[in-house]
């Protein structure tokens, strides 16, 4: 039955979207929290660059499984990145022009 197929493939890659989206905010708050949550930095930084790591990792093996969403990600980063600046910034202040580019934060040694 193609139909149902399609339809189960679209309800996959769409999974797969809303995972790497998820994963990727996350990523992007903590590293926000290592640059600019001065306050609490050094008793959590070990935690949140494990969390860094891990989100990273996670991105990485969806990439790797579906690399035709690597385009999908550079697309929606603004948009999930404006999303995790607002979250933060009721913990703690985030300047105006912050902002990290994708390559940036995917490197390993960034944080």
């Amino acid at each position: 039955d193609w139909d149902n197929l399609i339809e189960e493939l679209d309800d996959m890659g769409a999974s797969h979207k809303r995972a790497l989206e998820s994963y990727l905010q996350r990523l992007i708050e903590h590293i926000l929290k290592l640059r600019y949550w001065h306050s609490e930095v050094d008793k959590c930084r070990n935690s949140w660059k494990s969390e860094v790591s891990n989100f990273r990792n996670r991105i990485n093996r969806i990439l790797k499984k579906n690399p035709s969403l690597k385009n999908y990600l550079a697309q929606e980063y603004s948009s999930v990145y404006e999303d995790a600046v607002k979250n933060m910034s009721f913990e703690f202040d985030i300047p105006k022009d912050s902002f990290f580019e994708l390559e940036q934060i995917m490197q390993e040694d960034f944080f």
